[in-house]
């Protein structure tokens, strides 16, 4: 495996991650995650363009991708996915951990995330990865906005919580 910048090739492909990776929310009855649109091509454009897309690849080819944003200060883990065939094999955690590795070289003190609290491959996988839930009192502004957005986007059926793990 392989971690990259995304090509403009690419893109269409990490969509098909996107739409792969929802598949086992259904199993939780989490269809209208498993439902959601991908990220529009032009929006993973623009992280592509900014530098900010990572691609993980095996043979040649993306099999998980991560896109992030500077956000409060904080490199803000927008999206990881990983397609259900390389689930599992340390692939998203390596997308993490490349990002860490990047962000702590430019002196970004933190990495954030959202994501579901009651996920097996959500919350409780990123705690085992070094990230904690922060109380309502420690969000920041931005985070507090993503929040706000992904309620406006009916993720709050199902709990969530923003989590932060220091890289100093």
């Amino acid at each position: 495996m392989r971690i990259r910048l995304a090509r403009p090739g690419d893109l269409p492909l990490l969509q098909d991650i996107e739409r792969a990776a929802g598949e086992p929310f259904r199993a939780l009855g989490m269809d209208a995650v498993a439902d959601d649109d991908p990220p529009p091509l032009d929006v993973l454009e623009e992280y592509r363009e900014a530098g900010r897309a990572r691609v993980a690849e095996r043979d040649g080819r993306p099999v998980a991708y991560l896109v992030w944003d500077l956000v409060d200060g904080a490199a803000h883990v927008e999206q990881v996915s990983v397609h259900p065939d390389a689930a599992r094999r340390g692939v998203g955690r390596a997308l993490i951990e490349d990002l860490a590795a990047a962000a702590a070289a430019r002196g970004v003190p933190a990495l954030t995330l959202t994501t579901f609290a009651d996920v097996p491959w959500n919350a409780p996988y990123y705690t085992r990865i070094g990230f904690r839930a922060l109380p309502e009192a420690e969000l920041t502004d931005g985070l507090r906005a993503i929040r706000r957005a992904e309620a406006a986007h009916g993720l709050d059926r199902w709990p969530r919580l923003c989590m932060r793990r220091p890289l100093r």
